[in-house]
């Protein structure tokens, strides 16, 4: 994966082979003023750890602070994803409806897709209103992925707590 953070906030973490990854580090560094730099920060140095336990199966809530740079609505939309536990997914027009406003369904589906922090915000929770797997920028081959591992993550949850 790649992650991009200042000293204080985490920017963008995506997968290495995502196809749109040049389009948003360019809009990033528009959004920023700021050109993108290797080097690591405390927030990358937490990502990394987190990250690492969340595939581990030890993580799920992330604590990393986060830069959304996105719209009001946007970050609307990214809220309601971060709201959606562990091994549980939602249909687009779920979402809308939480957010009171039903005929926003594409709306949410393209707030969805302009989500630049990959597993932190869970976009990939997100599917079709028949329950399919719908369009995922890291691939539906990870989507399928990551929602097998958070089930099991969900099940070893509730076996420890019972």
């Amino acid at each position: 994966m790649i992650a991009v953070a200042d000293k204080t906030h985490l920017h963008l973490l995506e997968f290495h082979d995502r196809k749109a990854l040049p389009t948003e580090l360019e809009a990033l560094q528009k959004r920023v003023r700021s050109s993108v730099a290797i080097g690591r920060t405390p927030v990358i140095d937490q990502i990394e750890t987190e990250i690492r336990d969340y595939f581990e199966g030890g993580l799920t809530t992330f604590k990393t602070p986060l830069a959304l740079g996105g719209t009001p609505f946007e970050k609307h939309v990214w809220a309601k994803l971060i709201e959606i536990p562990v091994g549980q997914t939602r249909a687009y027009g779920d979402l809308a409806r939480e957010m009171e406003r039903p005929e926003v369904v594409r709306a949410v589906g393209r707030a969805n897709g302009a989500n630049q922090l990959a597993i932190i915000v869970p976009c990939h929770r997100v599917l079709g209103a028949d329950g399919s797997l719908t369009g995922y920028g890291g691939g539906l081959w990870r989507k399928q992925w990551l929602l097998r591992h958070e089930e099991k993550i969900s099940a070893h949850k509730m076996e420890r707590t019972a």
